[in-house]
């Protein structure tokens, strides 16, 4: 039999096909560097030469089974080839929130390359293709948890720059409440909350030690934690996932590894000098319409029913300035449109590190020396609250403070070196945002591409026709 196939082939043409397929093979194994690939290259031999395996044997079969069977090595196929894909060179994403208005929108479908900053060595590689943690229909999770592999990332054409647009695995989803309408909340928030709702003690951090309100904070934190576990029936079980399996995230990188930033009356400081603000940064402004606004102003000022909303339920809507501007001149149309502060709106939650009381607020924020590898840092119980989520649960460490001194793996030290690069991450629709302010750093480990271009965007907003023809193989890059 096995004679037979092989007396039909041109084994000149089979022999140049193995070359072909065998170089890029060992390219690609160089490229990422593992050769454990070469496991393989006997079965590609037997492909393509010797032919010892019959790896198509339904198409000898009778018409049910190669029926059956040719859709069944299609599809196999399929998957293997998305999956590989979507590793090691591309995949796609929705922006599902108004986070990047008016940069990117609500319905924007993006192309997001891997290979701009190196695609990462999956690390936990036994997953379904086109899933990112749970199986639809079934409601399961979609991956493995073994093997799981120490993150590693291949050489990509470029690096992280200053104001790219970037997706990334949600920092603060290592932990995930289950039940339907607390998953997209960020866990240690929630911590937060309801161990401050339910906490009996007095104390006013403000007149508290360092050391006290390190002990303060983490009696809240602890408190909460414990109650969410217990509350099953409101909060759904606690589950945890691994970092790639983490919910994608895309946002601006706004501070680099080794920069100070600073945030000053809204305005972004980097090492104290101002990093300039995107195009169409929005901010949230009163502005309480007197009638229904007109459909050609809102198209002209970019406002959404989204953003009306806003209005008709707290007051405030989300504007670039050019729009304020603009609508403030229609004092038949509303009531005095004004910038909103910290003083006269309440935040999105407690700022990051919410086991601090340091005053900071969305608006103005830090100075905050964001981690670089390989670079120290001395640390105070002053700082020690804003670096324990890098050293503790992104590097692994085990870290205490006791008798105000701060211990790292059991040894009492004021000094650690980073393994990892960090960066700052924030939204342009800068008061409508879930970004580095309230949960912190994403460490280089997260990092999962650079957005190329718009290859779609449907407007969730309108009934009849929804493509936004005008942005589709937009250039995110242009997007500044």
């Amino acid at each position: 039999m096995i004679d037979k196939r092989k007396a039909k082939l041109n084994m000149k043409v089979q022999w140049t096909k193995f070359i072909i397929v065998l170089a890029l093979y060992l390219l690609f194994l160089f490229w990422v560097k593992s050769w454990l690939g070469l496991i393989i290259v006997p079965l590609i031999y037997d492909i393509y030469i010797t032919k010892k395996i019959n790896w198509q044997w339904w198409k000898e079969s009778d018409g049910p089974v190669r029926f059956v069977m040719s859709w069944v090595d299609a599809i196999i196929f399929a998957l293997v080839a998305v999956y590989f894909i979507n590793i090691f060179f591309f995949q796609n994403y929705v922006i599902p929130s108004s986070s990047l208005e008016k940069s990117l929108l609500r319905g924007d479908y993006l192309f997001v390359s891997k290979v701009s900053y190196g695609p990462r060595i999956p690390q936990t590689p036994l997953t379904m293709p086109l899933t990112q943690h749970t199986l639809p229909i079934f409601n399961t999770k979609s991956y493995i948890e073994w093997p799981h592999w120490d993150y590693r990332r291949v050489k990509g054409l470029g690096q992280v720059e200053l104001n790219d647009i970037v997706v990334f695995n949600y920092p603060a989803g290592d932990s995930v409440m289950m039940a339907d309408k607390y998953q997209a909340q960020d866990y240690y928030q929630m911590c937060y909350m309801v161990g401050m709702k339910n906490y009996q003690g007095a104390e006013q951090p403000d007149s508290l030690s360092p050391q006290e309100q390190w002990d303060y904070y983490h009696k809240i934190i602890n408190l909460g934690a414990s109650l969410i576990k217990e509350s099953t029936n409101e909060f759904g079980v606690l589950t945890a996932r691994p970092t790639d399996r983490r919910e994608n995230y895309v946002k601006r990188c706004v501070g680099l590894p080794g920069q100070t930033l600073q945030i000053k009356n809204k305005i972004i400081y980097l090492d104290g000098k101002p990093n300039k603000e995107p195009d169409n940064v929005q901010y949230s402004y009163w502005a309480r319409p007197k009638q229904v606004l007109p459909d050609e102003l809102m198209v002209n000022l970019d406002i959404t029913m989204e953003d009306l909303t806003s209005s008709n339920m707290y007051g405030y809507m989300p504007m670039t300035r050019r729009a304020a501007q603009e609508l403030a001149k229609r004092t038949d149309l509303v009531d005095e449109v004004r910038e909103v502060t910290d003083s006269d709106m309440v935040d999105m939650g407690k700022t990051y590190p919410v086991t601090a009381n340091t005053g900071w607020t969305r608006d103005n924020y830090g100075p905050i020396w964001i981690p670089a590898k390989g670079k120290s840092i001395r640390l105070t119980l002053d700082n020690i609250a804003v670096y324990e989520r890098p050293i503790r649960v992104y590097e692994d460490n085990q870290l205490e403070v006791k008798d105000g001194k701060i211990f790292i793996n059991g040894k009492e030290t004021n000094e650690y070196t980073f393994k990892m690069d960090y960066y700052w991450m924030m939204g342009d629709n800068r008061h409508n945002s879930l970004d580095s302010r309230y949960w912190g750093f994403v460490p280089e480990d997260h990092v999962v591409g650079k957005p190329i271009f718009i290859w779609l965007s449907l407007n969730p907003e309108t009934v009849g026709p929804k493509v936004r023809w005008s942005r589709l193989f937009n250039m995110v890059d242009n997007i500044k």
